[in-house]
């Protein structure tokens, strides 16, 4: 008789991403949830494991409850700044869409005032120099 697999696997704090620890740091820090919440809601499984996330990332004194002005690791700022290019190439890529959608309405725009200006033979578009009116007289100095 073969013995059961145990499938219960201890956790450690490296099975954690950084990016994890970082929203559940940052989740901790906008008051929308509790130590206790937080370690229920993720399934984390050490009694300190999230306070030991804001001692070392947070910008929250924990012993204190206060809010303290703290230096980013080496791998918070990596972080952010690699959220920041994703967002800036989302926006980018957005943008330029925008502005294809706009030549292409232009051209649209062109070629219905050409097709106007042909069917009804008159002069739709504003003249570069527009000739001055005869009904005006010019005044001598």
């Amino acid at each position: 008789m073969e013995k059961a697999e145990n499938k219960y696997v201890k956790r450690t704090q490296k099975d954690y991403s950084m990016s994890f620890k970082l929203s559940v740091v940052q989740e901790y820090e906008s008051g929308k949830a509790s130590l206790c919440y937080l370690q229920r809601k993720y399934g984390i499984q050490g009694n300190q494991t999230v306070k030991r996330w804001i001692e070392k990332y947070g910008n929250f004194d924990i012993s204190n409850k206060t809010l303290r002005p703290m230096e980013k690791s080496k791998d918070q700022e990596l972080l952010e700044l690699r959220q920041k290019v994703r967002l800036l190439e989302r926006r980018n890529a957005r943008l330029e869409k925008e502005l294809e959608q706009k030549d292409m309405k232009a051209e649209f725009f062109d070629m219905m005032i050409d097709i106007a200006e042909k069917e009804y033979d008159i002069d739709i578009r504003k003249n570069s120099c527009p000739e001055q009116s005869p009904n005006i007289k010019k005044k001598n100095p």
